[in-house]
């Protein structure tokens, strides 16, 4: 059963992917790119200055943790072991469409993170929530959508993102001689899932709390180590670039197998690295206080191109410097592993194993909490105490489970669904996108009178009742 399971999840995924994503995606990407000017350009700076504002609202999380929590799920194992099996499987190329993916996604992801602050919901505590489910909902008028992407989006992050989170951390010590491959992952499966549970048993609040702690801590130490790499191999560096565009342009490689090619491989895996199009990361742009609905789509901006411009590159540079031969046996882990060990012997091993351990386990955190917006959706309102424990004891059955599962098993099944929520949400943003635009002219008009934004929907434009803004 799990034979034929594992044989159509691989070939739905090859065909989403091959015959309608990658156009989707890039197409929307530069839509969206065109229509707001470059804006991940033009306010790339901007967008850390609004990340160091304290929350303008007392009952809402601020622009740092919204940025924390949708980094957490962001920078993960597709940071690591997702740039590993783009390598081998697509060779160097993939990582030029990985960058591609990113610039145009990070358009992409200040038109929905904007869009989610616009049409969010006002809870009875005051604070705030709001993703695709809601500005459906709010503009189309269509609840059965909303539905829909919720239920997808449950599926996606509670099940296929983090049965590839666990995967990857049970995955990072077969490694070492202690490794008993009916054993291990078993024990590690159970150690990360009663951690996972004690961490999510507080709700979205203390996940939001516990990435603010973890996520700049492990960035800095993962970012400083591959730069001190990138700096003793300095040399390197102008052939590894050039090896990247050659084979990234190598088109008749690409057409002679597109399914394995670099294109396809550089836009999984930049896809599930920065998520954006996807709408999950809108559920945390949904949960800020903020002043002005640009604001957090510029946080989210910022959020995509710390996740795949500076730590994906840095996983690739640590990789194509390491002198270690990408191919097919190797992806995943094995071949960050192998690269470690090449470059800093037993201590470059270990260090990766922790970093991968730390970037999986933060993402398990925020997978779980946009599940919890999920359910919140579907339910109306904050579910019951019943109905959170046993959303939280299923996660952390699907923890376990990923620990002791198959790589390709747990790799296409969360392409799959990734694929579906944007299949569902590009086209729902394109067709909201005027109201992101007049928003984002607002801020800008805002700006140049040197002040600082504050949003009126109708001054916008902008007709529809709003819990915030009217």
């Amino acid at each position: 059963m799990s034979e034929l399971y594992s044989s159509l999840i691989s070939t739905l995924s090859n065909y989403l992917y091959t015959y309608i994503l990658i156009v989707l995606l890039v197409a929307a990407g530069v839509w969206f790119t065109v229509r707001t000017k470059f804006v991940q350009f033009r306010y790339l700076a901007e967008s850390l200055r609004i990340v160091l504002q304290p929350s303008e609202d007392e009952n809402a999380v601020s622009a740092f943790k919204t940025l924390m929590v949708s980094t957490a799920s962001r920078v993960g194992t597709g940071n690591i072991a997702g740039i590993s099996t783009a390598v081998c499987m697509g060779g160097t190329g993939a990582i030029f469409w990985m960058w591609l993916t990113a610039f145009l996604g990070s358009a992409t992801a200040f038109v929905e993170g904007t869009l989610a602050q616009i049409y969010k919901k006002r809870a009875e505590d005051g604070s705030c929530y709001g993703g695709p489910s809601y500005y459906i909902e709010a503009v189309l008028k269509q609840r059965w959508l909303g539905v829909l992407f919720a239920v997808v989006m449950i599926l996606t992050y509670m099940v296929g993102f983090n049965l590839v989170a666990s995967f990857n951390i049970a995955d990072s010590f077969k490694v070492y001689g202690f490794y008993d491959p009916t054993l291990t992952p078993m024990i590690v499966g159970g150690l990360v899932a009663a951690v996972f549970l004690l961490c999510i048993s507080g709700g979205g609040k203390q996940i939001a709390s516990v990435t603010a702690v973890l996520v700049p801590v492990m960035g800095v130490v993962y970012l400083s180590v591959s730069l001190f790499v990138v700096v003793t191999h300095i040399t390197m560096i102008p052939s590894i670039f050039a090896d990247i565009f050659r084979n990234a342009f190598n088109f008749r490689a690409i057409f002679g197998g597109f399914a394995g090619s670099a294109i396809m491989h550089g836009i999984k895996r930049g896809l599930f690295s920065n998520e954006a199009g996807i709408g999950a990361a809108a559920c945390a742009a949904g949960s800020a206080g903020v002043s002005h609905p640009a604001k957090q789509g510029l946080v989210q901006v910022l959020s995509v191109f710390i996740d795949t411009i500076v730590v994906c590159s840095a996983t690739a540079m640590l990789l194509l410097c390491s002198g270690v031969a990408p191919e097919a046996g190797l992806a995943g882990m094995p071949y960050v592993q192998r690269a470690m060990s090449n470059m800093m012997g037993e201590a470059g091993v270990i260090f990766i194993t922790v970093s991968l351990v730390l970037f999986a386990f933060t993402t398990l955190l925020g997978n779980y909490y946009y599940a919890e917006t999920g359910m919140s959706y579907l339910l109306g309102g904050i579910p019951s105490k019943t109905v959170r424990w046993i959303q939280r004891f299923v996660a952390v059955a699907v923890v376990f489970v990923g620990a002791i599962a198959q790589l390709n098993l747990v790799w296409d099944t969360s392409d799959v669904l990734q694929g579906l929520m944007a299949i569902i949400n590009i086209p729902v943003i394109l067709l909201l996108l005027k109201p992101a635009l007049k928003c984002l002219d607002d801020y800008t008009r805002q700006k140049k009178e040197g002040k600082n934004p504050e949003f009126k929907a109708a001054a916008a434009g902008i007709r529809e009742k709003t819990d915030f803004w009217n």
